[in-house]
């Protein structure tokens, strides 16, 4: 055993002396590790920490991919009818799909904060823009509604813009005024740009746009702290609103009413419905086939946008049918997950307002088709077909990605 005299000299770490300095180094103090933020793990490794990154990009690229597919099966006959080749919508779909990955691309290499600034610029050129769509000889018209600008060949939808738009300037607002004033003083902006959103849309009229615009306001102020009790009292006002605006046109109201009986007037206000429910009907367990389905030949109206989870039941069945609902229910838990892990309070609101978005507007599509919501008229995201509209959520599902990578 060895006494105290004859034990080895503890090892000390060599420090390089200064230039100029001779004999005996000083110690100098090791900076100590940054402990790690509250509520997180003390150890993370990479692979941790870019699972959510991974995983999301994994998610747009299948429902991207199955996206194309069945827009090809759900068009090729009406494509062929009025186009004379089966192949018009799919070629046009793999256009906007290049342009929006050009999108996801370019959302996910700027950093997201970089967006504070222009988020107010961007808001006043999209109520701008929705404000010219309303006027004659600007806005081009389709079924009804005036919702476009452009011309014949091209033509963009500022109410998709519009999505992106509030995401941005809620974030902005809700993260600067967080912790000042009252919590009307905070979220008080925020109603005001969404009241005015909601009018010029609403005016259009788009009804489904709407309701998404209102799940977006929703989950950020939620998730930006407002209380739950005055969350509700503002959600009811809403809702009687929305049914005072529905119920002001006739033919909205009706065609908002039919969801509760579509079968009853299935070749008038409840058709698009009834036939959207006879083609998940004969999918039963696992389809018909791509490429089979009957609503596909110019039974079910605009099969290949507001309806295209009708043709995925028909073709792929209950099977089909739940692995597309899956895929947004994995994309809301990871919005989740990088809305909790993001960074900052501005890139947490950000992240909240984004999954709001895409997986209540997904809510809303597949509610209709299956018939437990009035048919609105919105596209599934990534799958539908439809131009600014995939553009749109692929530059949003971008700057998810780019929280992600950080989270």
């Amino acid at each position: 055993m060895l006494t105290t005299d004859q034990r080895p000299a503890p090892r000390r770490q060599a420090v390089r002396s200064r230039p100029g300095e001779r004999g005996a180094a000083k110690l100098r103090p090791v900076a100590s590790p940054r402990p790690p933020a509250p509520g997180r793990p003390a150890h993370r490794s990479a692979t941790a920490k870019g699972g959510s990154y991974w995983l999301l990009v994994v998610l747009v690229v299948v429902m991207c991919l199955i996206g194309v597919v069945m827009v090809l099966s759900a068009s090729s006959i009406t494509s062929l009818t009025s186009y004379g080749t089966p192949w018009h919508y799919f070629v046009r779909q793999w256009i906007w799909l290049i342009i929006g990955t050009g999108g996801f691309v370019a959302a996910l290499r700027v950093d997201h904060d970089s967006w504070r600034k222009p988020a107010r610029m961007i808001m006043y050129v999209t109520l701008a823009a929705l404000v010219a769509v309303l006027v004659p000889h600007l806005g081009m018209s389709a079924y009804g509604a005036s919702r476009w600008l452009g011309t014949s060949s091209v033509q963009i939808q500022p109410s998709e813009l519009a999505k992106v738009a509030l995401v941005l300037y809620a974030a902005d607002v809700l993260d600067r005024r967080d912790g000042n004033g009252s919590w009307l003083y905070q979220a008080g902006p925020v109603l005001a740009v969404l009241g005015m959103l909601v009018l010029l849309v609403m005016m259009q009229p788009d009804m489904g746009t709407t309701m998404v615009l209102i799940s977006i306001a929703v989950g950020m102020l939620f998730a930006g702290g407002l209380p739950a009790q005055n969350l509700a009292v503002m959600g009811g006002v809403g809702v009687l609103g929305l049914v005072g605006m529905a119920k002001a046109s006739p033919y909205r109201w009706q065609r908002i009413m039919s969801f509760t009986h579509p079968l009853k007037d299935a070749q008038n206000t409840g058709y698009q419905s009834a036939q959207g429910l006879y083609a998940l009907s004969h999918g039963h367990l696992f389809g018909d086939g791509i490429g089979s389905s009957i609503a596909s030949y110019g039974y079910l109206p605009n099969a290949q946008t507001d309806f295209i989870f009708a043709i995925i039941g028909e073709e792929t069945g209950l099977v089909g049918g739940m692995f597309v609902c899956g895929l947004f229910l994995t994309l809301a838990l990871v919005g989740v997950r990088v809305a909790c892990r993001a960074p900052s309070r501005y890139a947490a609101l950000m992240a909240a307002g984004i999954t709001s978005w895409l997986v209540g507007q997904a809510v809303i599509n597949i509610g209709a088709v299956v018939g437990v919501l009035p048919v609105t008229g919105v596209p599934l995201p990534f799958i539908s077909f439809g131009g600014s509209a995939l553009v749109i959520s692929l530059f949003g599902a971008g700057l998810l990605a780019n929280i992600a990578k950080l989270s």
